[in-house]
């Protein structure tokens, strides 16, 4: 199985702290962000990782190397210019599995990722997102909604307060090579945008519901909350 990873963003909203690093070497706990993922990643026996990097990505690729050390098998794909989630997936396509989680770099999910693979693998569709319902609010607005044989039927990033949108986009995707293969060339493309769209009116992507809380990097403020569990 193959985790590929977004570690590409800038982290705009970290200010001062993303300056002169990436968000995934933020320290969190005393250790880079992104080694808590990835030895989340170990622990569930998923050693293939494919890191997208971009801004500042040669400082990623320095500390994690080939990733021996982490008891992990890393490979690397370094956009030059930004290219959007879909865009480094895209970009990526050599170094594809038929299928493989992506990850965003920004959010941790203390879940077992097995069974979201496996419910790609047993099922016909092109995608699975992870989906949490907000039991306990992440202070992410509810983007997600799902029809009662599990197809997720809309995906609203920025509508905000929508009753009909139960549920948020985890962080955490199963998906098919085929489409990465299918993401138009040479331009930046969003996965959320311009990929998920499709796929949902076609009802090629299920919904993965989850109970666990994710916690994300985004803010400082959430860093805070992400350092406080990992220490807990």
């Amino acid at each position: 199985m193959q985790a590929v990873l977004l570690v590409g963003g800038l982290g705009t909203r970290l200010g001062e702290i993303t300056r002169r690093i990436p968000k995934p070497m933020v320290p969190v706990a005393g250790i880079p962000y992104l080694e808590h993922q990835l030895r989340l990643l170990r622990e569930q026996g998923i050693t293939d990782v494919l890191l997208l990097t971009g801004y500042l990505g040669e400082q990623i690729e320095s500390y994690f190397g080939a990733g021996s050390r982490f008891g992990l098998s890393i490979r690397y794909s370094r956009e030059t210019s930004p290219q959007g989630t879909g865009g480094a997936l895209r970009d990526a396509l050599p170094l594809l599995s038929d299928a493989f989680l992506v990850l965003n770099g920004d959010s941790y999910l203390p879940i077992d990722y097995r069974p979201v693979w496996q419910c790609l693998i047993d099922s016909p569709v092109q995608a699975v997102a992870v989906v949490y319902d907000n039991r306990e609010d992440t202070t992410v607005p509810n983007n997600m909604a799902l029809d009662a044989e599990g197809f997720i039927r809309r995906y609203a990033k920025d509508a905000s307060g929508d009753p009909d949108l139960r549920y948020v986009d985890a962080g955490v995707l199963a998906l098919r090579r085929t489409v990465a293969a299918g993401i138009p060339p040479g331009r930046p493309v969003s996965l959320e945008k311009e990929v998920y769209p499709p796929l949902i009116e076609r009802r090629q992507m299920r919904g993965f519901v989850t109970t666990q809380r994710f916690y994300d990097i985004g803010t400082p403020d959430r860093l805070q909350q992400l350092e406080a569990f990992l220490q807990s």
